[in-house]
């Protein structure tokens, strides 16, 4: 089965094993070299949202399918200029009703990834997670900001910021290279239960309960990310100071990281949905196009490698 460690992979590999001048212009041209992906977009009734899925058709990484009322679609597309003349459109009345298509859809087999489009996260996730029709596994669903930093060497990944308020250790499936296990100090204190959830979870990567990463935790932002501020705490492993995954103790702390990244550091900021039974693309309305964009590419290669791992033969 593939591990959702495997996009930390795609992400930081080039298409020739070249440095790229961006993070996200070697994700998006890995995302050429793979067979574009049927999207149902759900609810594309605003600029953005329509722009991000048509932009990411047009240099051939995706194929929407747009969920939605057909003339606001129609309505936004004509006042903004884009071109939706050769895109599939499936008229449902409201947002409610184009994420319970949306679903159906997938269900049928008619599409392998889940657009989000104008519509509330909260109307989505609720048909997504439906007990009845929805698209849960037995697999958790959590949500991975992938992010590309200025000044960082690294792809970061943030988990998680959206979806899950409060994980527990259950919650937390790893499998990337250098994990760090967040917290508000690098030590273990009863006072902080985060200190002591970090402490448990590397107990268990010790013990191979936890396999397909390097963990280390608890470790405060600064330790995870900078080699000088983990020197000066004498902090010595293989994660303190060149992080490429961060777990947040909770979807608060995650959000406001992720978000203070984007809007101070001014990180591009790429996010998808794991855990559901095909990936989903959870953006936000205040998101840019490219990185809408970069959101569809690390679908794309996830759902390409859900594929090739599929026809492997069975041993």
């Amino acid at each position: 089965m593939l591990k959702d460690s495997e996009i930390a992979n795609i992400a930081a590999i080039g298409p020739l094993g070249d440095p790229p001048a961006s993070k996200y212009e070697r994700l998006i041209a890995r995302a050429k070299q793979v067979p574009p992906a049927t999207t149902v977009v759900v609810h594309p009734c605003e600029e953005t949202a329509l722009r991000g899925p048509i932009q990411a058709a047009e240099v051939g990484i995706i194929v929407p399918i747009l969920v939605g009322p057909a003339a606001k679609i129609a309505s936004v597309a004509r006042e903004h200029g884009l071109d939706i003349g050769r895109l599939e459109i499936v008229d449902v009345p409201h947002s409610d009703a184009a994420a319970a298509k949306a679903v159906e859809l997938i269900h049928e087999s008619k599409g392998e990834l889940l657009m989000k489009g104008s519509l509330h996260t909260d109307e989505l996730m609720r048909e997504v997670t439906s007990a009845k029709t929805g698209l849960r596994t037995a697999r958790r669903i959590s949500h991975v900001f992938i992010m590309d930093v200025p000044g960082y060497s690294e792809t970061l990944f943030i988990s998680d910021a959206a979806i899950n308020i409060f994980p527990d250790l259950d919650a937390v499936g790893l499998g990337t290279p250098r994990v760090a296990i967040l917290s508000a100090v690098e030590t273990v204190t009863s006072k902080i239960p985060s200190t002591i959830d970090a402490a448990a979870l590397c107990k268990m990567a010790d013990r191979g309960q936890i396999t397909g990463g390097i963990l280390d935790g608890p470790l405060a932002y600064d330790n995870a990310i900078d080699l000088e501020a983990a020197r000066i705490k004498g902090i010595e492993s293989e994660v303190a100071g060149r992080a490429q995954i961060l777990i947040v103790p909770d979807l608060e702390a995650g959000n406001m990281l992720a978000k203070n990244l984007t809007f101070m550091a001014k990180a591009d900021t790429a996010g998808i949905v794991l855990g559901a039974r095909v990936p989903i693309i959870l953006t936000s309305r205040a998101d840019s196009v490219r990185s809408r964009m970069a959101s569809c590419a690390a679908a794309v290669l996830y759902a390409d490698a859900r594929r090739r791992a599929a026809a492997l033969p069975k041993t």
